[in-house]
């Protein structure tokens, strides 16, 4: 009698499941170290706009005077992209609030943005506020 090579279906399947069961652990820490990446990403972005809005105060003697979506703002005041040149995007999926806002004055700003978990300092999820005091 020949002996048959190759596998049974039983054995197919519970490869299959084993690797079904990895492939979920796997998926699941990727998940997580993605909503880190861009925590981090959106705080890097607030970071670099505090810092160009500082050389802007310096040249120009105050912080642009306008409201709205942070992009929009900055583009529209002029000479700003001299200090930033690409604007930040927030990245998708976007937090809570999806875009940056941007609320100033001659003496001061505020950007608001959202986390969707902690980062850093950043202890809770949603909506903080960076002004040239600091981020909170």
């Amino acid at each position: 009698m020949k002996k048959q090579k190759g596998f049974t279906l039983i054995e197919l399947l519970v490869v299959i499941a084993i690797i079904a069961i990895l492939s979920t652990v796997v998926m699941a820490g990727l998940n997580s170290a993605r909503l880190k990446g861009r925590d981090a990403k959106r705080l890097s972005d607030i970071k670099q706009v505090q810092a160009a809005l500082e050389l802007f105060y310096d040249s120009n003697g105050g912080y642009p005077v306008t409201s709205g979506t942070l992009n929009t703002v900055l583009a529209g005041t002029a000479g700003f992209t001299t200090y930033m040149n690409p604007l930040p995007i927030n990245p998708t999926p976007a937090g809570t609030p999806a875009t940056y806002t941007y609320a100033g004055t001659a003496a001061g700003y505020t950007i608001t943005f959202g986390l969707e978990g902690s980062t850093g300092s950043l202890t809770v999820a949603g909506t903080h506020t960076a002004s040239p005091s600091g981020i909170i």
